[in-house]
């Protein structure tokens, strides 16, 4: 997950990395693709090997194991990111966007006209995914600062009490910035993870040249002998051996922010070599020294040298880094949710003038806060904590798979054998993964889907509960020509300036309005019914984002598209209307809203808890003035009864 620059409807449809004027360029684009997207894949060596071939749960740490670990570890890599995400997933870009929710915009495209199971199947896959990856939005801060923290554990027992505390105090400190924006120190995070991927090769590289033959491991034999002779314990196994490839998804959900190209140079440039030099150095520091020794193999590479300190500093930076991508995705993906109108609205505020992207929701932050301070306290170290990691990643992968092939087969119209093939490739090594997981359901495996299952009755129960409101509210309302016609023959009074009705529905008169006349009985000179509709595409250009119709005596309908990545901001919606013939005075101009009082006991087919968790979830959601851009002092609620 990470954050994509957002933009308004004033704005124009953004290319992503379609072209680079220069190589400077290029690797300038690269760089921030190195500290955006690699920061969760990157930390991964320090603990994906320790849970592997150390500790309780993990194999011996013979000749044998650590050449078939490794083994593993290198086909992990080339199967899942270089082959899967990097050749074929970057491929579906809706509108140059990527990630879960984007690829299930881009799904539902395709299936205009279709069968409404066939449309909503994809939609609950894809936000039980989103519900994941908020999962893994909790574990990797906690994992990835303790992880890093735990290398002081090395140098000394003496700070071992001290650990805990310190991360705990890293986290807060990182989210009690967050409101501050990441946009003063984001152009340091590519050059800090540059660093990191130097300094874990050149670590691994030392001791490579030490035990030359764990370069034997890129055979796949040596994985297959692995599995075959450690029975169902090497398939276990494999539950922490996809800890090397947790950071898959965010290539696929950041490439809108940096385009195919940059990410893809990032990876075979740097973070690729990086990760594999380390990983073997492990491997080989596992082949020279006793295994009773090991602890902690990352941080063992550097024992006894006067660079073990200065890795604990560069390592929770680099972590913080990790932290910092999966926040801030977390912010982008409930903005988009909001858009989509899967999720209530949310309170979001831009942190740059420059950089739009660059967004702050409070509700998420406090509340990714509090759960990874109780996870760190909870779970305690990172080896406890790595048997809850992996579930939600592998999840997520396995949809992601699902929903390509949809694209393949719907969208691209490429043979139905070939996106067959394809999928069943891909879903072989996702389910893999995932069924490895399922032991760790009871160790702390429970945590990342009991997220995903909250996150995904909570959007769930949103989705469901507008539609059938939406209908509810559609029931009462009443045609353009009958409502404008009875407007016209009562010959209401009509009083100077603009009245601004917000309303769900492009046709028909809404409840507000209604309501408005019936207590009021007055109408402005210009009336504007406004709906906003957003698209399953990320950005909507100018030219087709507004749409005007004069309805006459006085009355416009205005249709407004925005892309699920955009905010929109009535009064510029206004403003832009001026071009087809609807002025408006901005201060004359009254918005007219209608506050709804939902009663549980209607006949809609909607459990009652169901009925009780929308009417909290409408209860707490953001005031629509804020989340529209209304200027408050303009603003009329007119309270509106629902049976629901």
């Amino acid at each position: 997950m990470s954050t994509a620059p957002q933009r308004h409807p004033t704005q124009s449809v953004p290319t992503h990395g379609a072209h680079y004027g220069n190589r400077k360029e290029l690797a300038m684009v690269s760089l921030g693709a190195l500290g955006v997207v690699y920061g969760d894949i990157g930390t991964s060596p320090l603990y994906a090997m320790k849970e592997c071939l150390t500790g309780a749960h993990g194999a011996a740490a013979t000749h044998d194991n650590v050449l078939g670990v490794l083994s593993l570890v290198f086909w992990a890599l080339t199967l899942v990111v270089v082959v899967k995400y990097l050749t074929f997933v970057l491929r579906a870009d809706n509108k140059g966007e990527g990630g879960i929710q984007a690829l299930a915009a881009l799904v539902a495209s395709t299936k205009n006209g279709g069968s409404r199971y066939r449309l909503t199947v994809p939609i609950l896959l894809a936000l039980f995914g989103t519900g994941l990856l908020y999962g893994e939005g909790v574990l990797t801060p906690a994992v990835s600062v303790l992880g890093a923290v735990e290398g002081l554990n090395v140098a000394t027992t003496s700070l071992e009490a001290f650990v805990v505390p310190i991360t705990v105090g890293i986290l807060i400190g990182l989210f009690a910035v967050q409101r501050l924006g990441t946009h003063r120190i984001g152009t340091v995070f590519g050059w800090v993870m540059l660093v990191w991927f130097f300094s874990i090769g050149l670590a691994g590289v030392t001791w490579i040249v030490q035990a030359p033959e764990v370069l034997a491991a890129v055979n796949p034999l040596y994985a297959i002998d692995f599995l075959t002779h450690n029975g169902s314990h090497g398939f276990l196994l494999l539950g922490s051996v996809v800890l090397v490839i947790t950071g898959g998804e965010a290539l696929y959900a950041d490439m809108g922010h940096f385009g195919r190209l940059p990410i893809r140079v990032a990876w075979y440039a740097v973070v690729f070599p990086g990760l594999l030099l380390n990983y073997f150095g492990q491997g080989a520091l596992l082949l020279i020294m006793p295994s009773d020794t090991i602890t902690n193999p990352f941080f063992q590479m550097f024992k006894g040298g006067p660079f073990l300190y200065p890795m604990v500093v560069l390592a929770v930076m680099a972590a913080v880094i990790a932290s910092q991508a999966l926040i801030s995705g977390a912010f982008s993906l409930t903005n988009q949710a909001v858009q989509l109108g899967y999720a209530p609205r949310v309170t979001i505020i831009h942190t740059s003038a420059k950089a739009e992207g660059q967004i702050y929701i409070p509700e998420v932050n406090y509340l990714l806060m509090a759960s990874c301070v109780a996870v760190v306290l909870g779970f305690g170290s990172s080896t406890a904590l790595a048997g809850a990691y992996g579930v939600a990643v592998t999840g997520t992968m396995a949809i992601t798979s699902f929903l390509y092939f949809l694209v393949r087969r719907d969208l691209w119209k490429k043979p139905l054998w070939s996106s067959v093939i394809m999928l069943v490739l891909f879903l072989a090594i996702d389910l893999t993964f995932f069924s490895s997981t399922m032991a760790k359901i009871f160790k702390g495996g429970w945590l990342p889907l009991s997220f995903g299952a909250v996150v995904f009755i909570a959007m769930t129960t949103w989705w469901r509960g507008r539609m059938e409101m939406s209908k509810v509210m559609d029931q009462g309302s009443l045609p353009d020509e009958l409502f404008l016609d009875d407007a016209e023959t009562q010959a209401l009074h009509r009083v100077r300036g603009t009245a601004v009705f917000m309303t769900s529905s492009a046709g028909g008169i809404p409840n507000v309005l209604m309501h408005h006349v019936k207590h009021n009985q007055v109408l402005h000179k210009q009336v504007v019914l406004l709906s906003i509709q957003t698209e399953s595409v990320p950005w909507v250009g100018n030219e087709a984002s507004i749409a005007v119709r004069d309805l006459g005596h006085g009355f416009y309908r205005v249709l407004a598209s925005v892309g699920f990545m955009q905010t929109p901001t009535v009064p510029r919606i206004l403003e832009r209307c001026r071009r087809d013939g609807l002025v408006v005075d901005l201060n004359t101009t009254t918005y007219y809203l209608g506050r709804q009082s939902l009663l549980t006991g209607g006949r809609t087919r909607m459990a009652r808890w169901r009925k009780m968790l929308f009417s909290f979830l409408t209860r707490n959601a953001r005031p629509p003035t804020d989340f529209f851009g209304l200027p408050p002092n303009r603003v009329v609620e007119l309270g509106v009864q629902i049976e629901l």
